[in-house]
């Protein structure tokens, strides 16, 4: 490599990418060049701590059943919701082009045909289906938002 200082900026550049979308690891290979690029992520692993003791200590969960007998409908149909999950990580699309109507909106029927998004991965444009037939009630994600593996997008009422 004889450009040392560009490649070194491009380099540099990748990087930042990485960082901007929330990338662990990169891999390119342009002819008989190939680099990877790996970040470790050491807050990650003591950011599910605090998470864990802002959500574990507060005794205000102790205070919800007092509550709670006021709203156990509420919960249930959480419970009964279905979460419709990424598959693969990448960029979602809720719309075939920018100036398509959505594939679906809160109050869509949808079955395991339907197409309820795009996940764009390495230029891949692959249809997201759900698994189930019934009724989206919410919308998790955001259109053009990076999605990691497992994320969920959508939560339906099962028919």
């Amino acid at each position: 490599m004889s450009h040392d200082g560009n490649d070194l900026q491009k380099i540099k550049e990748l990087i930042e990418v990485m960082k901007a979308n929330g990338l662990t690891e990169l891999e390119i290979k342009h002819g008989d060049e190939a680099i990877t690029l790996k970040r470790s992520q050491p807050q990650s692993q003591q950011g599910p701590v605090p998470l864990i003791m802002q959500q574990a200590p507060p005794l205000n969960t102790s205070q919800i059943p007092s509550q709670a007998a006021n709203e156990p409908a509420a919960d249930k149909p959480d419970e009964s919701l279905v979460d419709i999950t990424s598959p693969i990580v990448g960029t979602c699309y809720f719309a075939p082009s920018p100036d398509s109507e959505p594939f679906v909106e809160i109050g869509s029927e949808i079955t395991p045909q339907s197409v309820v998004c795009i996940i764009e991965a390495m230029k891949v444009m692959n249809e997201i289906k759900p698994e189930t037939s019934g009724t989206i009630v919410e919308i998790v994600a955001e259109n053009g938002q990076a999605v990691e593996y497992g994320q969920v997008l959508f939560r339906l009422r099962p028919d």
